[in-house]
């Protein structure tokens, strides 16, 4: 039988038993087995079973489990049904794929955002549900807030929340805020479903989004989605500081700035 660790490129002293799931990993040695039979031909139950070190009923109920989210497709039924890569996968690496290179994609223009703004700037993309902070510039002299990398945010109280919910439907928008509810985070907080779908019109209708102390009080966030060439949302583009900040006395000003910035990365991602 075929050392399946060492195919897939990780020794097996490489994997810290206290924290290895067996059934994850050979879920994940079935992927690059059918990875290998790309038509499918002969990525049987069987096969598969044989070639990851599995039996037969336990091979299927994983085979089961990846059709079910989408990680693999089969085709005909019985002995001769064989499975091939799904478009969940792909999925997946689109958003892996936009994650890590949203940071280096926005570093030109988050930097330019803070220099013409003097306020710290930002880069936000989706992640599932959240809005998750993939680049941050801090402005020089500026109070240092608690906006660190890789911090996820809500959709209903940050501006780089509501900023990507502008691009979804709203049905969508009401399923994910179902999904996540709507907590108090300050004095100002939006918790009522319809007051948030008027909010999200008029960034709609802005193109920016402005988190006015519902967050953190005290605390001014303005951010503007920029687009792929699909027309669907690649980043977010913000600004954040204190509302006593004199770079914040006129908002919509700012919010002009934020947008134009959102506006140039949408023309890099398209080229």
């Amino acid at each position: 039988m075929r050392d399946t660790a060492t195919e897939r490129g990780v020794g097996v002293a490489e994997l810290d038993p206290r924290y290895t799931v067996r059934s994850l990993v050979k879920a994940i040695e079935l992927l690059r087995e059918i990875e290998k039979d790309p038509s499918g031909a002969t990525s049987n139950v069987t096969q598969l079973a044989k070639a990851v070190g599995m039996s037969k009923g336990s091979a299927f109920a994983t085979l089961q489990t990846l059709l079910a989210y989408g990680l693999i497709t089969d085709r005909g039924e019985g002995a001769s049904r064989t499975y091939r890569l799904g478009l969940g996968l792909f999925r997946l690496g689109q958003s892996a794929n936009r994650q890590s290179t949203a940071a280096d994609v926005s570093a030109p223009v988050v930097t330019s955002l803070m220099k013409t703004t003097g306020l710290t700037a930002r880069a936000a993309v989706r992640d599932g549900d959240w809005a998750l902070v993939v680049n941050c510039v801090y402005a020089p002299g500026a109070i240092r807030l608690d906006l660190r990398l890789g911090e996820r945010e809500r959709p209903h109280c940050s501006a780089i929340g509501k900023a990507v919910m502008s691009t979804l439907p709203d049905d969508e928008v009401r399923q994910i805020i179902s999904r996540l509810g709507m907590p108090r985070k300050s004095r100002r907080t939006i918790t009522d479903i319809d007051r948030f779908m008027e909010e999200l019109a008029h960034c709609r209708q802005n193109r920016y989004a402005i988190d006015d102390e519902e967050d953190v009080d005290g605390i001014i966030c303005i951010a503007a989605p920029a687009l792929d060439s699909t027309g669907s949302l690649y980043a977010t583009v913000s600004v954040t500081g204190l509302k006593a900040d004199p770079m914040l006395e006129d908002v919509r000003q700012v919010a002009e700035v934020v947008r134009s910035h959102a506006d140039q990365l949408t023309a890099l991602v398209c080229g």
